[in-house]
């Protein structure tokens, strides 16, 4: 059954808009040979569009031409603001953009362990406010936000869990009461991390696969068939609550000491680097785990006449290295070697700040290890994002939900709605 005009018009527009956010500025005459649409097919959409206000001359293609045939059509990208969260245990960090995703201001803030709900929520809130303004956006149109826990498939809500800030929680309300106009969406942060990773960073070009969060704590997002997969309950990667052995228990169901995270989480990855002789700063957080995880794997990438076959370093804080890193590969090809058993994603992504840390080095070791414990063939590959995933994650969905309805006038959404 042929589509109606209304809907032929409503899908052509799509996709001159797509092609616009993808390419950038475009003449009349290249959205008819992107398109295949006919020459006043594209002259009525150029029409449409630039009436409702979501393209406009941006200038002329080359400096000999002149005319209507050389307008350059760009997307107003100022027609809405947006800005993305990263929320983490003890930090915020904003960035602020426009519709095409450019970045326009950005911070961060510390919040301590001793800041109350309240002081932490309005501490988050005033960021974010401070930075729409630096980015000279009156009002923000949608504001994504990746945080640690689950979310409820039902409601789209941050769920309360154990062992997570309150003011997690809270800050979502707290923005919705502030930002009334704003659309906010959150979503958790490996997901996030792991959408990010699709499409600008290590798992590029792959519809199935599994991201392996390695940082302060531990988790993974499942991308199967290019959908991204989060169970019954939102849970779907709650891997620090894999029981592994080597941890002395079992996790509870308030508590993953005894899982995964207490192999591979950043405390863990501290303890066991003291372990072999490998000091940096205490705490168990993130930057200090990834730390002396980067040291290592940087002075085995520079060794080369002490190395052995294997690729170890036969002495020094060489050898130190290479068996803290041997050591927490089989911590990692613990939890990988259980994915791949379950899933067969053919592709693991090692994320977070002590996946990137880690790099190629530490990607390699596992993968031997994987490879020795599964039949399953899978590529072990490290995050070229790290723990920019998140944020860059979330500015990819709020930017996705913003056209689909910044285009809704003229285009219907290309995807259901979640």
């Amino acid at each position: 059954m042929p589509a109606s005009p209304s809907t032929a018009r409503a899908i052509n527009d799509r996709l001159a808009l797509r092609l616009l956010q993808q390419e950038g500025p475009l003449t009349a005459g290249q959205l008819k040979q992107l398109t295949g649409l006919s020459r006043p097919t594209v002259a009525d959409l150029v029409e449409r569009l630039t009436a409702s206000g979501l393209i406009t001359v941006v200038g002329e293609a080359g400096e000999q031409r002149r005319g209507p045939n050389a307008r350059l059509y760009g997307i107003v990208a100022d027609r809405a603001h947006l800005a993305a969260l990263d929320v983490r245990t003890e930090s915020v960090s904003v960035t602020v953009t426009d519709l095409l995703g450019r970045e326009l201001a950005e911070a961060s803030v510390p919040i301590g362990d001793d800041t109350g709900t309240g002081p932490a929520v309005e501490q988050a809130v005033t960021l974010v406010e401070r930075v729409a303004k630096e980015a000279g956006a009156e009002q923000l149109h949608t504001v994504g936000i990746g945080a640690p826990g689950l979310i409820d498939p039902d409601t789209g809500e941050l769920r309360d869990s154990t062992g997570l800030p309150a003011w997690h929680r809270r800050l979502v309300a707290a923005l919705q009461e502030r930002l009334p106009r704003a659309r906010v969406i959150v979503e958790n942060e490996t997901n996030l991390a792991a959408l990010a990773e699709q499409r600008d960073g290590a798992a590029r070009g792959r519809d199935t696969f599994v991201l392996l969060w390695l940082g302060h704590g531990t988790g993974a997002a499942v991308v199967l068939d290019g959908a991204l997969r989060r169970g019954a309950s939102g849970g779907t990667g709650e891997i620090g609550f894999l029981p592994v052995p080597g941890t002395g228990g079992v996790p509870s169901a308030t508590d993953c000491s005894g899982g995964f995270h207490s192999l591979a989480g950043a405390a863990a990855v501290t303890e066991l680097a003291g372990a072999y002789g490998l000091s940096g700063e205490q705490g168990g957080r993130e930057p200090a785990a990834a730390e002396l995880v980067r040291r290592a794997a940087e002075s085995l990438a520079e060794a080369s006449p002490g190395e052995t076959s294997s690729g170890t370093a036969s002495s020094g804080d060489g050898a130190r290295a290479a068996d803290f890193l041997d050591a927490l590969a089989d911590r990692v090809a613990l939890g990988v070697a259980s994915v791949v058993a379950v899933l067969d994603p053919g592709c693991v992504v090692l994320g977070g700040e002590i996946g990137q840390a880690g790099g190629e080095v530490l990607a390699g070791r596992v993968a031997e290890r994987v490879g020795r414990m599964s039949p399953l063939r899978t590529e072990v590959r490290a995050s070229a994002l790290g723990g920019g995933a998140v944020l860059r994650g979330a500015l990819l969905t709020a930017r996705e939900r913003a056209q689909d309805e910044l285009f809704a006038p003229a285009c219907p959404p290309t995807h259901p709605p979640r």
